[in-house]
């Protein structure tokens, strides 16, 4: 089967790596523009137009996938099915009616619709989640679901062995689906939630809540952008790895440097701070911070 896959992200790519694969492999892939990334700004390609590259696929990265020309680059590939996957835009009519759209959603739909839906799942502490192939509509995620696969979520889940998982079960599934061609069924309303996406205030471990959310908050956030604690001197300290203890050993928002590993004071528990990383440094383990800070 001709197709055309649309996405950007790393999970996008390992997507495309299983599709490249298939009896299924696209002729064409369309992502985002290079964009200005890091400190220096430097120009940077998508994970998806780098895989493309070294795939050795035809690669288009128009400014809208939804202008004149690059509607005409899709329709020169001649598809069957256009996938998508973690895209990043708007997918707008007239090409929505164009063709056959699946897109590769992780999480069990209707829950968790969105643009987090990874982060969110283990936030919110679900025991599971999973992936749903879906034919795209114009509400969010709101499309008829054709293939779903649960996926337990392990207590020490952080984003990255979590989105490892199901970027395999995506590709797997986006196979299975073009091969089988399974009827779509309505999703309907019952259970939905919605995965916003992660904001700079997501970041900050509000310590007005129990330690075992801010737990799962830096598990969700680790180990693509990381979680902070908010410092006395304005600054803030990045915590990539945590663990939630019964013991108040500080008061709420209180950072105690008093014993092996930093704490912080919670409304209901500890957090301890194992891997850190203070303003301008590397991460490191948080015994040899609380070391240069009493040195």
């Amino acid at each position: 089967m001709r197709t055309v896959y649309l996405g950007t992200s790393e999970f996008a790519a390992a997507v495309l790596d299983a599709l490249a694969d298939s009896p299924h492999r696209p002729t064409l892939v369309v992502t985002r523009p290079d964009r200005p990334r890091g400190r220096g700004r430097r120009l940077t390609s998508p994970p998806v137009a780098d895989a493309a590259r070294r795939l050795e696929i035809e690669l288009d990265q128009p400014q809208s996938v939804n202008d004149r020309e690059a509607r005409a680059r899709i329709a020169s590939a001649e598809p069957d099915v256009v996938c998508v996957c973690a895209f990043g835009a708007l997918i707008k009519e007239p090409l929505l009616s164009e063709y056959e759209i699946l897109n590769v959603h992780p999480s069990l739909l209707p829950r968790w619709r969105g643009a987090a839906p990874i982060e969110r799942a283990i936030m919110a502490g679900d025991e599971h989640t999973g992936v749903s192939i879906m034919r795209l509509t114009a509400g969010l995620d709101s499309g008829p679901v054709c293939l779903q696969v649960q996926e337990p979520i392990a207590p020490t889940d952080t984003y990255g062995t979590l989105s490892t998982r199901l970027q395999a079960l995506g590709g797997r599934l986006l196979i299975e689906a073009l091969d089988r061609r399974p009827p779509c069924a309505e999703q309907g309303e019952s259970g939905v939630t919605y995965a916003e996406k992660l904001a700079a205030e997501d970041r900050l471990l509000d310590a007005g809540r129990p330690a075992v959310e801010l737990e799962r908050v830096v598990r969700a956030l680790s180990p693509q952008v990381g979680a902070a604690v908010a410092l006395d001197d304005g600054t803030r300290l990045g915590v990539w790895e945590a663990h939630a203890i019964e013991a108040r050993v500080a008061a709420p928002g209180e950072l105690s440097l008093n014993g092996p590993l930093p704490v912080l004071g919670c409304a209901v528990g500890s957090l301890e701070l194992l891997v850190v990383q203070p303003p301008g440094r590397r991460a490191m383990p948080g015994a040899d911070y609380l070391r240069g800070r009493r040195s």
